[in-house]
């Protein structure tokens, strides 16, 4: 994505910067006063998907997001997309901000990140809608299939984005379970147009591995919140409860009505659900 394109519009513009920290340019914002929050977003989104819930958050706290390598404003590199590689990388980014969080929160892909940093430097993780197995549904077909077609044909990504209409956007954001307004659709619509940020997209999904961070759980130090949407379509929420039962010291919390983009669809019930959390816990 062209930040010159998007930086009097994109969703918390005014907190945005970059910031380089080898192999990356990345694309942070932060804002907001008090104990550090890290936010971490899912496979195919960016900073944008916190835009209802991160300012309620950021009433006593201070939000760090930034895109995921490969996604949004942040640059790609060829090798780097593993849950592992995500975590480290995210860690010197942290590091070089001097950043210690009081509590990590991920989405989707992103919650799987927050887990194995956690696994790494103890702290609190909340998690919405983690994807600690592999998507179901239509991305669950969608992302293996693009992905092993982008190795054998560079040109698919090009017509994937050329062929990516609203209405067609439309509807595989629909699979995930969620009410899909336009303001999701407005900023959605951007980055599944994007060549770059597809790309992304598909190398992290085609090298995402859970083996380690799953054989980890049980010796997991940290209190988890898991947050699961009933509605969810790409999650199911029985994934979520798997991993509650594993983890050494973890909640469940049911939301119901709401599809995988809880947090976008409910960001003050979700914001509501985390900061019980959070002070139970000292963050």
């Amino acid at each position: 994505m062209n930040w010159a394109q998007w930086s009097d519009r994109w969703p918390q513009a005014e907190h945005s910067r970059f910031v380089d920290v080898r192999p990356y340019r990345w694309h942070v914002q932060q804002y907001g006063q008090g104990p550090d929050l890290v936010l971490l977003h899912g496979a195919g989104a960016a900073t944008h998907s916190w835009r209802g819930l991160g300012p309620l958050l950021a009433q006593n706290h201070r939000i760090t997001a930034m895109d995921l390598p490969g996604h949004g404003f942040t640059s790609r590199v060829a090798g780097r997309s593993t849950l592992d590689a995500m975590r480290d990388d995210v860690h010197a980014l942290l590091d070089a901000l001097e950043i210690v969080p009081a509590a990590m929160i991920g989405h989707s892909a992103g919650a799987a990140i927050a887990l194995r940093m956690a696994q790494e430097r103890p702290r609190p993780v909340v998690s919405i809608n983690g994807a600690f197995a592999m998507f179901e549904g239509f991305a669950g077909w969608l992302f293996p299939v693009m992905a092993k077609a982008l190795a054998l044909n560079p040109l698919t990504v090009p017509f994937f984005t050329a062929t990516a209409t609203d209405t067609r956007i439309r509807r595989l954001l629909e699979q995930t379970g969620s009410r899909i307004d336009d303001d999701t659709l407005r900023w959605y619509g951007p980055l599944i147009r994007d060549g770059e940020h597809v790309a992304g997209t598909l190398a992290k999904m085609a090298n995402w591995r859970l083996e380690r961070l799953n054989r980890a759980a049980p010796e997991t130090h940290a209190p988890v919140l898991l947050l699961a949407g009933s509605k969810d379509g790409t999650v199911p929420p029985r994934v979520s409860r798997d991993m509650a039962g594993r983890l050494p010291d973890a909640r469940l919390e049911m939301l119901d009505g709401l599809g995988h983009l809880a947090h976008e669809e409910a960001p003050d019930r979700v914001a509501g659900a985390i900061e019980s959390f959070l002070k139970k816990h000292g963050a």
